[in-house]
């Protein structure tokens, strides 16, 4: 029985989702209660007849050679005796030391056991050595850091034009500041941001929510976690998994509240969450987050992935405050008013028609989210439309829209991985590690799975988390950084042999802020248009390169760029050209 419309619009229809989710859940509590994670018992959509096209793209994994091998920790490598080793954590491409070339941030984690003092696992920052490779830069940079590491957000916040890192963690939060000579400074403390009391943090992201020039930051928060409290593995109804002991949650552990700092403008933050109504219990598990202008009004929001509880769409007021409309918007639910436990969330254009359209991803037995945007604060999920319901055996976390092949549409991936190891154990068609996922744009608002025919480093098992996506070689392909339980991550090299054009922009704010986070980029090319938001944290808990890339196919003119930059001020750049990296400074500079 379908309960809601795809499109829930305005008061009425948002109501009525509301009443719909109520429904289901008292009369069918076993579906909702159950189990630790939403999951719904979905079918496979029949998989729609192929396109006959050639996909030009191979990925493979390179990052053993490339110098990538620290691995990244998360609990036990077969069994998790706490939620919180199952959640793993976030990788950025970052350029932190201005050289033009992306840099590598990798978040650690933790286990309960302890480790060899001097052993413990640590972040780390890899320098981009221009020939393929990286140098472990992590002591030199002060960097070296030990806990329970998640997400990790990237952007400037006191504009002196070195990009800052802010790490999230079980336990207190972390600012680190770019000093601008390869090294970097914990300021938490000083600038107010390390917390008054541990928190689990989760996804993060620095926005500029009132437009003064200066980056604020939004840090969301899972739920409350003490060991000494929460319940052992099989203690309850939210503590096994087909019948099998594993750990509990989230249903049943305590909800978090988020945060919201405003930027002083003198290297501190004010913590306006109450005020600016970021605060107020919502009764979520919140994971992943995206902050950007999504409704078109100017002013920045923020969408939020929440995990077997409704998803949040934190719309800006432009005074100061928010109000929450997930339920209005048709993000906060399923197109059936049910639950879904998502966990990553990310943004792009895929049927390039000027909107910034999100995609979720969900636990398995469950289809991912693609939300096409209506305009005017209002999206449809288009998910199965698109043809994304042909692999729902599948726990998705990091996504990411992209054009992988250049041709101007973006493709979508998925990494995967089950939460619980001991599902080895189990005469199941899940398995703890899986293969990643890609689906290649087709540009008729549909997307062909080509995860078989992309290289080994697609289809290469393992429980992956967070991703983030770039160019580190600089040859106009975009390559792929993946986060593994336990193991050294993935950094999959992109061989397309597409030969079609590209364009990178970098945007620099001046009256913006200098990281220029949330201005929109709309390029010209061949009669048609594509668009770009630059943004602080996607996907799961990364943070991707933040320069805007474009494939333009065979097609290498570039007819105009249009800027909306966050400040409000909008402006036309032309007379570039392409297959390379051009920068654009809000004033009217191009170099």
């Amino acid at each position: 029985m379908r309960i809601c419309n795809r499109a829930v619009i305005g008061l009425r229809h948002g109501f009525a989702c509301c009443c719909a989710a109520l429904v289901l859940t008292l009369a069918f509590p076993p579906v909702y209660r159950g189990q630790g994670m939403a999951h719904r018992g979905v079918a496979h959509m029949p998989r729609p007849k192929p396109s006959g096209r050639i996909f030009p793209v191979s990925f493979t994994d390179v990052a053993a050679g490339a110098g990538l091998t620290a691995p990244q920790i998360s609990g036990g490598a077969t069994h998790k005796k706490y939620i919180l080793e199952s959640m793993g954590s976030g990788v950025a491409f970052l350029d932190f030391d201005n050289d033009g070339w992306p840099d590598i941030f990798l978040v650690n984690g933790s286990r309960f056991e302890a480790f060899p003092k001097g052993l413990e696992p640590t972040n780390h920052l890899y320098r981009n050595n221009h020939d393929g490779t990286f140098s472990d830069v992590t002591e030199k940079a002060g960097l070296r850091h030990s806990g329970w590491g998640q997400s990790v957000t990237v952007g400037d916040y006191d504009n002196d034009g070195f990009e800052d890192l802010f790490i999230t963690y079980w336990g207190y939060n972390v600012l680190y500041h770019n000093n601008g000579n390869g090294t970097f400074t914990d300021v938490s403390k000083q600038a107010r941001l390390s917390g008054d009391a541990s928190r689990w943090g989760s996804g993060a992201s620095f926005f500029d929510y009132d437009r003064d020039g200066r980056l604020d930051l939004f840090v969301a928060n899972y739920l409350q976690f003490d060991p000494r409290s929460t319940p052992l593995p099989g203690s309850g109804p939210e503590c096994f998994w087909l019948n099998v002991p594993v750990f509990c949650g989230p249903r049943g552990l305590p909800f978090a509240s988020n945060l919201l700092y405003h930027n002083n403008g003198d290297g501190t933050f004010s913590d306006v969450s109450r005020e600016s109504g970021i605060g107020e219990s919502k009764r979520t598990y919140a994971l992943g987050v995206i902050a950007a202008d999504l409704d078109g009004d100017g002013w920045q929001d923020v969408y939020l992935a929440s995990d077997s509880t409704r998803s949040l769409f934190y719309h800006n007021n432009g005074d100061g405050t928010f109000s929450e409309r997930g339920m209005y918007t048709g993000l906060a639910y399923d197109d059936d008013g049910s639950e879904q436990a998502g966990m990553g969330v990310s943004l792009g254009d895929f049927n390039r028609d000027g909107l910034p359209d999100i995609v979720k991803t969900n636990f398995s037995d469950d289809y991912p989210n693609l939300y096409r945007n209506l305009g005017k604060g209002v999206f449809e999920d288009c998910a199965l439309r698109a043809g994304l319901g042909v692999n729902p055996q599948f726990v998705l976390w990091g996504a990411a829209l992209a054009d992988f092949d250049n041709d101007g549409w973006q493709d979508l991936f998925f990494t995967s991985g089950h939460i619980f190891p001991e599902i080895d154990r189990l005469h199941s068609t899940q398995s703890f590690r899986s293969p990643r996922l890609l689906y290649w744009n087709l540009g008729d608002g549909g997307f062909e799975d080509v995860s078989e025919r992309a290289g080994p480093g697609i289809a290469a098992l393992h429980s992956s988390r967070g991703a983030a996506v770039g160019d580190f070689d600089r040859d106009g392909n975009l390559d792929i950084l993946v986060m593994n339980m336990n193991e050294p991550p993935s950094l999959l090299r992109n061989a397309n042999k597409s030969g079609n054009h590209w364009l990178d922009l970098k945007l620099v704010g001046v009256r913006s802020n200098r990281s220029a986070i949330g201005a929109k980029a709309t390029l010209r090319s061949g009669g048609q248009t594509q668009t770009g938001v630059v943004l602080s944290q996607s996907g799961y808990f990364s943070h991707g390169d933040s320069l805007l890339h474009f494939g333009l196919g065979k097609d290498s003119r570039i007819e105009s760029v249009k800027v909306l930059w966050p400040s409000g001020m909008e402006e036309t750049f032309e007379g570039l050209k392409s297959d390379r990296v051009v920068t654009l400074k809000e004033g009217g500079h191009a170099e």
